[in-house]
């Protein structure tokens, strides 16, 4: 994005403005045109800044990045993730039951992590994932040695 004809304009508006208070003015405002080109393009670039941070925003978990070439700045969109295939929403079969769920404490940290990125409550997004769990009807294994059975001989 060329940031001239912005510090361009701007030049010629604080000249002009200048101008309509006298040459003695108009004199001294020749004479900071030249600190106020660089002030210009810096307040430019942080404008161009923030609108990108405000646009990330809106676009989490895509984002808008503002990147310098020598004094040239250009624009980084990435794109968010293609969504991922969402589980059948449980059907309902009766009244809500509750149980007591005590994860470890980095696990509850990522468990509302990922309620909060897919914009679900952490009940919801639970129900959810257990739901698509044990969707083909059979339990998750437990990791490691689940069965506890051994076979073999002992010396």
């Amino acid at each position: 994005m060329d940031l001239a004809p912005f510090a361009d304009g701007l030049r010629r508006e604080f000249l002009a403005a200048a101008q309509a208070r006298g040459d003695d003015t108009r004199a001294v405002a020749e004479q900071l045109v030249g600190a106020l080109d660089a002030a210009t393009r810096l307040t430019l670039l942080e404008a161009l800044t923030t609108a990108a941070d405000e646009i990330t925003g809106a676009l989490a978990p895509g984002s808008v990045e503002v990147r310098l070439r020598g004094m040239t700045p250009g624009f980084v969109v990435t794109m968010a993730p293609a969504e991922q295939p969402v589980a059948p929403p449980v059907q309902e079969d009766g009244p809500a039951a509750r149980i007591n769920f005590r994860p470890p404490e980095s696990l509850k940290n990522r468990i509302d992590a990922a309620a909060a990125r897919d914009g679900l409550s952490v009940n919801a997004w639970l129900v959810r994932v257990v739901g698509a769990a044990l969707a083909d009807g059979t339990p998750p294994r437990p990791a490691g040695n689940g069965d506890r059975h051994h076979t073999g001989w002992v010396h």
